[in-house]
């Protein structure tokens, strides 16, 4: 019998879809040093073991995502990545009505942002992730530091919502930043207290003023034991299952127009759970998508 899998969704640049993927394997300006560059070759080669029926709905995936390949941004640092990725970036979000971005470091959700192609103050954007990345930005950009550097950029704080972050990760200077400049705050025990539908409405509700809305999935949001391959997950982090309910949910929200997966160091992970993981957050983004 024939095994349907994701890999087969994939089809060429220039096919008239509305979904697209980009790989962005950018790995310099890691607070933690690794191969995050390798993760969308992974990504690719793990699709075809997932399949296209969910048991659970009774539904089977059947939009096709044409694949623009991977962003030539390998060994740059992240200020000469940032153009040609705003550049890809911009040319899918014009293209389709999703766009699928797959990092790399988090440093990609910044240049993802810009190429929504629309004001700042007219942006939203939710945080799946274990940290605030509002570090400092003196010394330059890193993968700590995108939401401060949009902050900078002009995105208004209360367009921002952040969701999963987990304790003894991030500081007290950052939360309070975040709290001043109006981010709408879900930390990892409210998660578990509110459930995950919940925390997802909030987040929307809060960006109801937006016109678009950037998702952002660091994958160090869910719990290490469940996703080894972040190096910056923690133990007590967010449930895989929470976390692939809160992407398809999202994906379902029609002023969602891109959708990021970053932190993802596939040689950190020498069994497959990572690239399983990975793999399923794109059929959950597929799933909300043609919820629509």
């Amino acid at each position: 019998m024939s095994w349907p899998n994701l890999s087969e969704l994939l089809v060429d640049k220039g096919a008239a879809t509305p979904v697209g993927l980009i790989g962005a394997p950018l790995n310099m300006g890691s607070v933690t040093p690794g191969r995050c560059d390798l993760a969308p070759g992974v990504l690719r080669a793990t699709l075809r073991r997932i399949g296209l029926y969910d048991v659970e709905t009774g539904r089977e995936l059947r939009t096709k995502i044409a694949d623009h390949g991977d962003v030539p941004v390998a060994g740059l640092s992240i200020e000469e990545a940032t153009p040609p990725l705003v550049a890809a970036c911009k040319a899918s979000v014009e293209q389709h009505e999703l766009t699928l971005l797959v990092g790399g470091n988090n440093a990609v959700t910044r240049p993802g942002v810009h190429g929504l192609g629309v004001p700042l103050d007219k942006v939203g954007l939710v945080t799946l992730d274990a940290h605030f990345d509002m570090r400092d930005t003196s010394q330059g950009l890193g993968n700590g530091n995108p939401v401060r550097a949009l902050r900078e950029d002009g995105l208004p704080g209360e367009n921002i919502a952040q969701i999963g972050l987990a304790p003894f990760a991030n500081s007290a200077g950052m939360h309070r930043d975040a709290a001043a400049g109006g981010h709408l705050v879900v930390n990892i025990g409210d998660v578990r207290a509110e459930g995950i539908d919940r925390a997802v409405g909030r987040a929307l509700d809060h960006l109801r003023h937006c016109e678009v809305i950037a998702v952002d999935c660091d994958i160090d949001v869910i719990d290490r034991n469940q996703m080894p391959g972040a190096p910056g997950a923690r133990p007590g982090g967010m449930a895989a299952h929470d976390f692939f309910i809160a992407v398809r949910s999202l994906a379902s929200e029609p002023r969602v127009r891109l959708i990021d997966l970053t932190e993802w160091d596939p040689p950190l992970d020498p069994t497959d759970l990572s690239a399983l993981t990975a793999a399923r957050w794109l059929a959950e983004c597929m799933a909300g998508f043609e919820a629509r």
